[in-house]
């Protein structure tokens, strides 16, 4: 309940690992987010430090991930920040992984065509056929079958 939710925007420095696993698709790969800022000295924009991330993506967005990202590609990644320090050969090391809600590419930086995945995919348990709503709006008081057209407009003489 308590979790910290990060939206980090930066580029895919390792191309993205997947594994089925028996609890379903998993991904990985490393994002690369670097800070940037005005050097008045220089006149110029001016890299900063890099954070390394190690984002972790399950079940659909796992499978959607490792299909559509590739190295260098501007990304926008929200999910839960995890942050584990661990001693290997008495060194402490300390990594910061992100466990992904959403990933998109970065418009302001490209562009993309965006394609639906299909819902037919083995073990993909999607809500049940329905038709299709009837998306027009009812006048209150009208049958299903009128629709709701606003007013024409008033003639002006």
């Amino acid at each position: 309940m308590n979790e910290t939710i990060v939206c980090t925007v930066g580029n895919v420095a390792t191309q993205p690992v997947y594994r089925e696993l028996a609890s379903g698709p998993s991904a990985r790969f490393r994002l690369a987010v670097t800070s940037r800022y005005w050097d008045r000295e220089k006149s110029a924009w001016t890299d900063g430090h890099t954070n390394f991330f190690t984002v972790w993506a399950n079940r659909q967005l796992a499978t959607n991930a490792a299909a559509s990202l590739s190295v260098g590609e501007p990304v926008i990644v929200q999910g839960r920040l995890k942050v584990r320090t661990e001693v290997r050969d008495g060194q402490s090391r300390t990594s910061a992984d992100i466990d992904a809600v959403a990933i998109g590419h970065d418009l302001a930086r490209g562009t993309c065509a965006f394609r639906r995945t299909g819902r037919a995919e083995a073990g993909a348990a999607g809500p049940p056929d329905r038709p299709e709503p009837a998306w027009e709006t009812t006048a209150e008081g009208d049958g299903p079958e009128a629709t709701h057209r606003p007013a024409e407009p008033a003639a002006v003489t």
